[in-house]
């Protein structure tokens, strides 16, 4: 390629009635190399020394010698994008349009257009052209007869000028319409295809498909690696979102976007069958799992995707999304790394989650949470070995709600931290008050949150909260779910260890369906296990579920650790865990949650009929 296929091309334009005056820009503004390399010799012979080369444009220049075909050649390099830089304009030329009148058309068609108004004559004044055309930086004029350097001034100044602007906007067209990031559509873009996908399929009578992309524990990287690590993650997944897409034979004009965070858009505008939408959603997905190393980590990323399908799961872009994202968060609640198609259900389920989270807000100052205590028991003894603080909340509107529903919502909506100091204050001053009137309480266990455990207060709000209600720290027993050992909690060993210096106990809740590796939990040094309830309602019927609880068992024993059997209800099962050492259980069989009031009734005359026997049946 040489030097002027280099240069960008300004094509000019030259609106005149003479034909003369065609001839005359052209010998100003075409000039050949031999030309430019004469004036660099005489500039060199006149100035005695060797001058640089004369950077010259690279011009094309057209001619019209009326207004009307002027107009009619800057709509058709319009139509073909190769739109004119300059336009040299004639104030008058019969018996057409004279150059006002052009020039205001001109500009109706490609406002972006530079003009040189060329007059010999005073037809208009500057106050009225500026009245007629407005104010404006795109003019200038020149008055006949015109200098050569002059022009050669405009020209430069002006196609300059046009370029300048052309990338100014097309800096801004990229800002407004794609992610910065990652350079795919945003939002904005996203509405105008979507749109256009819809309309389409409409007209056509054809299917078109939204795909709703989430990556699965993005916020952990984030936090684990920064924030810049993520950002450069996240421009390989979209790399590999576009790359599967071009690599398929999906017809029609698709489209991938970011829409923030680590969310992503897919529009397949044609496709033939429900079938074929979600193989190329899977292709999607397992091509963002492929494993990669950055920055010398191996990183294993999941999506969890969402699919609605236009007609029948929307037939408007608002419609299409929400029940693409509704589809996506069904898709995260089944384990993530998968996919889910939007269903009906999914807005009878989003609804009453809506009503669920605005109510919960507002349950602590209405008063509407409550706490119950379940009894656990000595398998040895018989008796009362402590008590477990279970959350309840009653709302006027939604009733009872169970546990399971509105806590992982609290989770989500940011209301656990509350939530959970309020059932350790309520549990502790309740044990306190129960210990001053003379009844025994050995220990008391609450559950926490991994959120809570890892908020940089946890430890202070415990201690605050002892001070508060009186309450000896060793009756206190904090319950973990083993879960919390393979996420990335800060200083995990160490909040455990300034909890064991105030001798409060820790307990691993629903062992046996986590992360908790021997070595763990030597390190962390917790007080027991609790083996999950799951396990123990196979006792009677699945050789697997014993062998199991044996073997938690006896590596309970070797590293000196209680264990307490949860959903204990039958003889049957506690006989085994007898037999086999268990120390403690809880379950219905014992006692079922029981509130406040009940609970001081069963402290005072607990039940007698859990003495140990004197033989034990083996299972």
């Amino acid at each position: 390629m040489n030097d002027l296929e280099k240069k960008p091309l300004y094509r000019i334009l030259s609106i005149d009635d003479n034909k003369a005056i065609h001839q005359d820009f052209a010998k100003i503004l075409i000039k050949t190399p031999d030309t430019d390399a004469d004036l660099d010799d005489l500039e060199a012979s006149l100035f005695g020394a060797t001058a640089p080369k004369t950077e010259s444009l690279h011009l094309t220049l057209d001619c019209a010698t009326q207004g009307a075909e002027g107009l009619t050649m800057v709509e058709q390099a319009l139509e073909k994008d190769r739109p004119y830089a300059l336009a040299f304009v004639d104030s008058r030329m019969p018996p057409g349009m004279d150059g006002i009148e052009t020039i205001r058309e001109l500009w109706k068609r490609d406002p972006e257009l530079q003009i040189v108004l060329c007059t010999a004559y005073s037809d208009y004044s500057w106050q009225e052209i500026r009245n007629i055309l407005g104010e404006t930086d795109n003019l200038l004029i020149l008055k006949k007869p015109f200098d050569t350097m002059e022009v050669l001034q405009m020209t430069h100044a002006l196609t300059r000028k046009w370029d300048l602007a052309r990338e100014v906007k097309s800096r801004l067209h990229q800002l407004t319409f794609y992610d910065t990031l990652t350079s795919l559509p945003n939002r904005a873009i996203l509405a105008e295809r979507l749109s256009m996908a819809l309309e389409h399929a409409k007209q056509e009578q054809s299917l078109a498909t939204m795909l709703f992309l989430d990556m699965d524990n993005f916020k952990l990287i984030n936090d684990s690696l920064g924030h810049s690590f993520g950002d450069k993650l996240l421009k390989i997944i979209a790399e590999r979102i576009v790359d599967c897409l071009r690599a398929s034979d999906i017809p029609g004009r698709w489209t991938a976007a970011r829409i923030g965070g680590d969310e992503f858009i897919v529009i397949l505008p044609q496709i033939a069958s429900e079938h074929i939408a979600a193989v190329m959603a899977q292709r999607i997905a397992d091509t963002i799992a492929q494993p990669l190393i950055l920055e010398g980590h191996e990183i294993l990323v999941t999506s969890s995707i969402g699919i609605a399908i236009y007609p029948q799961d929307g037939e408007t872009e608002e419609e299409l999304l929400k029940n693409a994202d509704l589809a996506m968060y069904a898709a995260k609640r089944s384990g993530k790394n998968t996919l889910a198609y939007y269903q009906e259900t999914m807005n009878i389920q989003a609804t009453k989650r809506l009503t669920m989270e605005n109510l919960l807000r507002s349950a602590l100052d209405r008063n509407e949470l409550s706490l119950h205590y379940q009894p656990q028991m000595n398998l040895h003894t018989g008796k009362v070995s402590g008590l477990e603080a279970l959350l309840r909340w009653r709302n006027p509107i939604l009733g009872q709600v169970p546990p399971l529903e509105f806590i992982e919502v609290a989770e989500e909506i940011g209301l656990i931290i509350d939530i959970g100091t309020w059932v350790m204050r309520t549990a502790c001053a309740q044990v306190k008050t129960w210990i001053d009137q003379g009844l025994s309480v050995p220990r008391i266990a609450v559950n926490v949150s991994i959120k809570q455990f890892s908020h940089p207060d946890f430890v202070a709000t415990i201690k605050n909260i002892l001070a508060e209600t009186g309450l000896d720290p060793q009756l206190l027993e904090v319950e973990i779910t083993e879960t919390l050992f393979g996420e990335n909690v800060t200083h995990l060993e160490q909040i455990m260890h300034e909890l064991r210096e105030m001798r409060i106990s820790i307990a691993i809740d629903d062992f046996g369906t986590g992360y908790a590796g021997i070595s763990r939990l030597m390190k962390a040094k917790v007080d027991c296990l609790k083996i999950d309830k799951s396990f123990v309602n196979k006792i009677e019927s699945n050789t697997d579920a014993q062998n199991l609880i044996k073997g938690i068992l006896a590596l309970a024993q070797c590293i000196n650790l209680n264990v307490i059997a949860e959903g204990i209800e039958t003889s049957t099962q506690m006989e085994f865990l007898r037999s086999y050492k268990c120390q403690q259980i809880q379950g219905y069989l014992y006692s079922k949650p029981l509130t406040a009031d009940a609970t001081e009734a069963f402290l005072r005359n607990p039940p007698k009929t859990f003495a140990v026997s004197a033989t034990s049946s083996m299972p």
